[in-house]
């Protein structure tokens, strides 16, 4: 069963922060990758088709696919884990999310759904989007 995981997209503060920072990173390196501390326990799960879903102010906004998960070791000889993803960044709906440390979990019926092509404004605040959502506006 797929899994995902969802973290804050420290000192971004838009979606293309988060694009122009793995640009600048694919210019040293073949693929974008982000290191944490711990091994995620449901590695497998979230490499049967899980995303990371990036947090930006507050809201989930964008997601990409993880497309590999490794144990490595830092400059000091720590563990650490090397997620490596899908160089597509697909946009979301926002979702709100309180700030949180780390990384969590994500089950696939709690991940806001893709945007498509020409949907919806992108970056819209998640509290106005909620209000349109009720609203019937979409």
């Amino acid at each position: 069963m797929t899994i995902h995981m969802v973290k804050l997209c420290v000192g971004a503060e838009t979606i293309d922060d988060l694009a122009d920072w793995q640009a600048r990173q694919l210019q040293r390196i073949p693929e974008p990758v982000h290191h944490t501390r711990m091994m995620p326990k449901r590695a497998e799960e979230m490499l049967d088709g899980g995303s990371i879903y990036w947090v930006i102010k507050r809201a989930i906004r964008v997601r990409q696919r993880i497309i590999d998960i490794r144990a490595i070791t830092d400059e000091e000889g720590r563990a650490m884990c090397e997620l490596v993803f899908d160089t597509d960044l697909v946009r979301t709906y926002a979702q709100a999310k309180r700030p949180f440390q780390g990384w969590r979990y994500l089950k696939p019926t709690d991940a806001p759904r893709d945007l498509k092509t020409g949907e919806a404004a992108r970056d819209i605040p998640p509290d106005l989007d909620a209000a349109l959502k009720q609203a019937g506006v979409w």
